[in-house]
């Protein structure tokens, strides 16, 4: 998952080096290695060094709403940096850090004990606490170096503008508030740090006290960082460590949770990966109110992608339907609210088209960058027609279902009038934007797509896994068409459409070499894209693939040139351009496998579905429990632990959702007209499972595996 014209995966302008062009590995500067320490809840998040700082000039800080409101958070003792005992995120929206002096003049190392509590959401709150352990009272200075750069996200990595002339500073002398603010046309935001107690002076753009203790002796204060974007207030509330905030009444996203089936289970690696992943869901959320609605979705990932995404948000409520149909609703009703009603090159919007990400920061709200919402994505109105039926499965709700019909038709003619560019009964893509991607696939970075010898192919280009949808759309949308739309003659033209694209697909893209497997795409010229890849896990899920060449489709992505033994790699290890840490060019990505897996399952291949369900829950132990966006290809074979992706983004929604449709496929969930479908076929070592409260129409269910 990228943004746009972005090879490494993260936020990038115009303005950035010659080397975030050069490939799909994302840069990351050193001070934000693996031992980075990521907070997060809804659209706010921090990011800091073991230490608890942002150093000047880094990429870390605290964003909000794609706008960094601190750059700059830097705590001493005595004007030295504090030792770093320990550093860990307790929650996802809290972390704790342990620290200690380092040696100073007159105080021996490890005197005194530095704690840093710290949580997001609406801002941040921090408190910090320190404890003296010597013989003989003591004096040090604290000082906390505070920093508002108000970057927009894209220029965070990146060589973006200093905005340091246009901001303003209007600290209190007194101590108690040091406060920052800046205005370009009709952007504005501001950053407020209280103190509590106030600071015994301030000096420049710092917090400076003077602590006096004796042995055994703690002081300690409360810092809030409050933020005002675009002239609306946000303030952090006070939160103690696994406290729950009281959810409002009509909170979408704590209904989602709290009505999520409970899971028993006697494998412990099973229950701990569910919760935790339910539990980042939770905490990705973004609520909105779409036509007088309150509706909650999900962002993409942290750090860089909390934000709304097309694919990823359309594909995390699929994988997670089965857990509540909350988050598919708001998905459905916020990417419609957003569709393509125009052409326009600059953005990629057409019409009937669904987005690919949509931004708030300051260069997209002046206009500067398109994305206010960018459609640089040929997947996601098919998407968007596979998560409405699927909502309307689980759900019954024909009221939203013939509410969203405009939308569908809109959808259903884009494929047809924009999506195939030639007329030749494929989705084809290639960007018009100046700041557009290459790729319009999920594999988007600007090498994720290429021939078996790297080479890369002439846009546009038709991924399979796109015919795979579309193949899919059609018939889910004539299912609709026969039921609450009422439209027989819709019905049949659809299924019409998709009987002859599969037979098409299946003479174009099959190649015969290699024991038999699908294209990757076409080129410009309809040359086929001879890489293998897990796309065709894709094409199972799908359907698009007649049964007597399923088992060469398994056979192929169970191989040892696809299958890592953590899971499906993205791309063969016999492919020249094969790199087990490219970003799409050998990777194992959980959301990918837990399609792949689903589409096994569809053809009856349930114990390679549960080869590889196995092995993702087995690497998500040595992640916490949760799985990141990507792990590094390396085989099994070579050590006994998964190699991470360097700049994976964790929590990522889904990866995040991974887990739920591993679940849903081992117990063979579906749902239609109103009837809960179970065929379980789970892996020994998982032992019974037992999910209770699985919701189908309204009506809880229980569902057992023994």
């Amino acid at each position: 998952m990228q943004s746009q014209s972005t090879p490494s995966g993260s936020p990038s302008t115009t303005q950035q080096p010659d080397k975030a062009h050069g490939g799909a590995n994302r840069d990351m500067p050193p001070e934000l290695g693996s031992d980075a320490v990521g907070i997060f809840e809804g659209r706010t998040f921090m990011l800091s060094n073991p230490a608890g700082d942002v150093p000047a000039d880094s990429i870390a800080g605290l964003v909000h709403d794609d706008t960094r409101y601190l750059s700059r958070w830097e705590l001493t003792v005595d004007g030295k940096a504090p030792l770093v005992l320990s550093a860990n995120p307790v929650d996802p929206y809290s972390a704790a850090f342990f620290l200690a002096n380092p040696e100073v003049e007159g105080l021996a190392a490890n005197r005194v004990g530095v704690r840093r509590e710290r949580f997001v959401g609406d801002g941040m709150c921090e408190r910090i606490t320190v404890q003296y352990f010597g013989a003989e009272p003591i004096s040090v200075r604290l000082r906390l170096d505070v920093g508002a750069d108000f970057a927009d996200l894209f220029e965070i990595k990146g060589t973006g503008r200093s905005r340091l002339a246009d901001i303003r500073r209007t600290h209190r002398s007194d101590g108690s508030a040091l406060r920052f603010s800046y205005q370009n046309s009709h952007w504005s935001a501001v950053t407020t740090v209280e103190a509590e107690p106030r600071a015994d002076r301030v000096e420049g753009d710092a917090l400076v006290w003077d602590v006096h203790l004796g042995r055994g002796q703690t002081w300690g204060c409360e810092l809030r960082v409050l933020l005002n974007c675009r002239g609306t207030d946000y303030r952090p509330a006070s939160r103690t460590f696994g406290e729950e905030q009281d959810p409002a009444a009509d909170d979408a996203a704590w209904r989602w949770r709290a009505n999520k089936p409970h899971l028993s289970a006697e494998s412990d690696l099973l229950r701990d990966v569910y919760h935790k992943s339910a539990s980042d869901l939770v905490s990705m959320r973004i609520a909105k109110e779409i036509r007088g609605e309150q509706v909650v979705l999900l962002a993409a990932g942290m750090p860089w992608f909390l934000a709304v995404f097309g694919r990823d948000t359309l594909i995390t409520a699929y994988q997670s339907v089965s857990c509540g149909p909350d988050v598919a609703r708001g998905a459905l009703v916020t990417l419609a609210a957003h569709q393509g009603s125009a052409v326009d090159d600059f953005s990629d919007e057409e019409p009937g088209k669904i987005l690919h990400e949509f931004r708030s920061g300051e260069l997209t709200q002046l206009g500067i960058m398109p994305y206010g919402p960018c459609f640089g994505a040929a997947d996601t109105t098919q998407l968007w027609l596979i998560l409405l039926s699927e909502y309307w499965r689980w759900t019954g709700d024909d009221a939203l279902v013939q509410r969203l019909r405009p939308n569908a038709d809109a959808a259903l003619r884009w494929i047809d009038n924009f999506g195939d560019r030639d007329g030749d009964g494929y989705v084809e893509y290639a960007t018009r934007s100046p700041e557009g991607m290459r790729n319009h696939c999920w594999r988007d970075s600007p090498d994720g797509v290429q021939f078996a010898d790297s080479s890369l192919p002439t846009l546009p280009v038709a991924t399979c896994e796109i015919q795979g949808y579309t193949y899919d759309a059609k018939l889910r949308a004539a299912q609709l068409a026969d039921g609450p739309w009422a439209d027989r003659a819709l019905a049949r033209r659809l299924r019409t459409e998709a009987t002859e694209l599969r037979e098409r697909f299946n003479r174009d893209y099959w190649l015969p070499a290699r024991g038999g497997y699908y294209a990757i795409g076409l080129d410009a010229d309809k040359r086929p894209i001879d890489s293998m890849t897990s796309n065709m896990g894709h094409l199972l899920w799908s359907g698009i693939v007649p049964p007597d060449r399923a088992a060469a489709v398994a056979r192929q992505l169970m191989s040892d040139q696809m299958f890592s033994g953590w899971g499906v790699r993205t791309l063969s290890t016999e492919d020249v351009g094969y790199n087990p840490i490219g970003y799409h060019l050998g990777t194992v990505w959980p959301h990918d496998n837990s399609i792949i897996a689903a589409g096994l399952a569809r053809y009856g291949h349930r114990d390679a579905a549960n080869r590889i369900a196995m092995a993702m829950l087995e690497a998500a132990a040595h992640f916490g429990h949760r799985l990141p966006e990507a792990i590094s290809g390396y085989d099994r074979s070579l050590g006994r632990r998964p190699v991470p992706y360097p700049t994976a983004c964790n929590p990522q929604a889904w990866a995040s959702g991974a887990p739920l449709l591993f679940l849903r496929t081992m117990l063979g969930l579906d749902a239609n007209d109103g009837i809960l479908a179970t065929d379980p076929h789970v892996p020994e070592a998982l032992g019974t499972i037992r999910l209770t409260g699985v919701t189908v129409h309204g009506a809880r269910q229980t569902v057992s595996s023994g």
